[in-house]
């Protein structure tokens, strides 16, 4: 067995052969280190010198492994999603106090409201926590679609609180948009392309109500990161500054000036660097100074979203980083906007940001237990003998493995790597039976494992080797789909963190990459988190016979249940939503259950009742081909069948 070879610093050393060393004890602080616990969840985890991840909000905090146990004690499956709404509302404390000592500091005398776009996380407990909680700060809601305008416009906001509407639109979007502004509600239609005006003040008319106007002007400055592109010349929304203009004078001829409440900007998602949202906010300030200069009174200035988690905690400019925190961001645009309206002498507008991924991100976390686990390092069963006189390869591969040493390694495995290209010459050719070729596969990997433990140890690595320990990794496999709870990974290489929930006092032995339980190959995890660069393996621990290992897979609150697909018809997860009380009770508010697998096959076109007949018909069918079933085998068969169509489409 391979046995901790080393990925990082004092971590998972493995001594080199020829010296044997007894590594030093390993602690909890050693496991914060490792999975960068510290860096990456912004307080919210902390792990107990019990070797357990605990959870925290404010003062209080709870053994995840507790919740998990409440759950399964209460008779719910895993794998689960762990919402806790107390991370929603302190996400919404701590970015509207990032904003009010910004402005409190220096001296501005606009103010600040912020939206939550719901294509972010559209689920119930999310909109609904968001829009309660966000009431104290006048937090708003966006809409990109009619379905989740209609959602918005019944959630419990405060009075003053902007209700965006965003995206292309239709007659009914914006009719219902209107309507919402006769109720007495806020409710801005951002114009994305100038044809969208005519409609607007055309349906205003009908429904005889003034509109709240804001209009999305394309900004030249780009952010940073994966989704840069969004931004800049080449942006799928936004107006041009002629556009701009035409749609000013055609509110101004209206008498309707008083109507464009709102100017709107998108710098981009993700935005890894600070420097780049400064360029973004100074011209967006600078469009909005020239629009008063033209007459027109702006109430507020919308900065979009862009807000950055950081994964993996390295405070970088990686895409999965940022180099800046909550207070670094409040500053960046306060002190950019009011320099640019000081300077014009201009009003400071309301400054409007619409982030989603940083109020969502940190409060959804996927529990799901390890399975199975599979390598080219585990143990294996007895090989069949070989015959009396092998080929003379296998007879080489033996030599090769009794002849490594500090010196001769790089020798060896060279000539391994070559003898293994040959046994999969001969083997084609009929030269070598499947025994022999079982044995030189086995004395392959034998060698492998021996060099690993002598490179661990060197101070340099040869290139050839320097993906050794990858190539030996374990593959854990998990009761979870890729496609459904982390689908951004599997899309476009976004990283989350993954650690375990118990045991991280122990010294992780094994390094793996995950494989999810769909029968798709890209249904696998082999890109981690790492301070320093990307990981390519996992430090996990050696399973345990007859005790659970759970995974834990977190900063998933946003976007990932809105993108998921039930590729392999796994569906929706179970959900618990848990608050935190005084002295670490565990308050269960909520049970939603994942989808059973009726629903999914329904959500492709199909009814359970044709299900049903159509078995019948394949039972009369195997019955009139002379297939024995009895009663009892048709009862069983029926059941099953029945059962399964009801129940999770998870491994239970």
């Amino acid at each position: 067995m391979l046995a901790g070879v080393a990925v990082k610093a004092g971590v998972l050393a493995c001594p080199a052969v020829t010296k044997r060393v007894t590594p030093p004890r390993f602690t909890t602080s050693d496991a914060a280190d490792l999975y960068g616990v510290d860096a990456w969840s912004s307080g919210y985890l902390r792990i107990g010198e019990d070797g357990h991840l605990r959870i925290r909000v404010a003062d209080d905090e709870v053994a995840l492994s507790d919740v998990v146990a409440r759950v399964e004690a209460d008779g719910r499956p895993l794998p689960t999603i762990l919402r806790f709404p107390q991370i929603l509302e302190d996400r919404l404390a701590r970015v509207n106090g990032a904003f009010e000592t910004a402005i409190t500091e220096a001296g501005y005398r606009g103010g600040y409201q912020g939206v939550y776009p719901i294509k972010v996380n559209q689920r119930r407990v999310v909109v609904e926590t968001l829009a309660e909680a966000g009431a104290q700060w006048r937090t708003g809601l966006e809409a990109g679609s009619k379905a989740e305008l209609a959602l918005i416009l019944v959630q419990d906001t405060h009075p003053e609180a902007l209700i965006q509407c965003n995206g292309f639109k239709d007659d009914d979007f914006v009719r219902l948009a209107l309507w919402g502004r006769k109720l007495g509600k806020q409710v801005t239609l951002t114009l994305e392309k100038v044809s969208e005006l005519e409609r607007v003040l055309r349906i205003a008319r009908e429904l005889d109500v003034e509109p709240l106007i804001g209009v999305r002007f394309k900004l030249h400055a780009r952010g940073s990161g994966a989704w840069e592109s969004s931004g800049g010349d080449e942006a799928k929304f936004g107006l041009t500054a002629a556009e701009l203009l035409t749609v000013a004078r055609r509110l101004q001829d209206e008498g309707l000036a008083h109507c464009l409440v709102m100017l709107h900007t998108h710098i981009g998602s993700q935005v890894t660097d600070v420097r780049k949202i400064r360029v973004a906010v100074r011209e967006a300030a600078q469009v909005y100074t020239q629009l008063v200069a033209e007459g027109i009174t702006l109430n507020y200035l919308n900065l979009g979203g862009g807000l950055a988690v950081d994964y993996d905690g390295s405070k970088t400019t990686f895409h999965a980083s940022a180099n800046y925190g909550l207070r670094e961001y409040a500053e960046a645009l306060v002190y950019a906007v009011m320099e640019t309206c000081d300077e014009a002498e201009a009003p400071h507008p309301v400054i409007v940001t619409e982030s989603g991924r940083a109020l969502t991100a940190h409060h959804a976390v996927m529990v799901a237990p390890v399975v199975d686990v599979i390598g080219p390092t585990r143990d294996l069963a007895p090989l069949p003998e070989l015959p009396e006189e092998p080929h003379t390869l296998v007879r080489d591969m033996q030599e090769l493995l009794q002849d490594i040493t500090v010196k001769t390694y790089r020798q060896v495995y060279n000539e391994a790597v070559s003898n293994k290209d040959t046994m999969h010459q001969l083997f084609d050719l009929g030269y070598l039976s499947l025994v022999e070729r079982a044995h030189v596969e086995r004395l392959f990997g034998t060698i492998l494992q021996r060099i690993a433990k002598i490179v661990a140890g060197l101070d340099y690595v040869p290139e050839e080797l320097e993906g050794l320990a990858t190539r030996l990794a374990d593959t854990y496999v998990v009761n979870f789909s890729l496609f459904q709870t982390l689908p951004d990974h599997w899309a476009i290489g976004a990283l989350f963190p993954i650690m375990p929930l118990t045991r991280l006092d122990e010294r992780p032995s094994r390094l793996a990459t995950l494989a999810d339980i769909s029968c798709d190959s890209d249904g696998k995890i082999s890109k981690f988190i790492d301070l320093r660069d990307v990981a390519d393996t996992l430090p996990l621990h050696e399973l345990r016979h007859g005790e659970a290992y759970h995974l834990g897979f977190f900063l998933a609150g946003a976007y990932q249940d809105v993108l998921a697909n039930a590729h392999n018809l796994f569906g929706r997860m179970a959900e618990a939503h848990v608050r935190i009380g005084q002295g670490g009770e565990i308050h269960v508010e909520r049970y939603v259950g994942g989808q059973k697998a009726r629903r999914v096959i329904e959500n492709m076109g199909y009814e359970t009742d044709e299900l049903l007949t159509w078995l019948e018909e394949e039972i009369g069918e195997a019955q009139r081909h002379g297939v024995p079933l009895s009663d009892v085998d048709l009862e069983a068969l029926r059941a099953l069948y029945g059962n399964e169509l009801v129940g999770y489409t998870y491994l239970e």
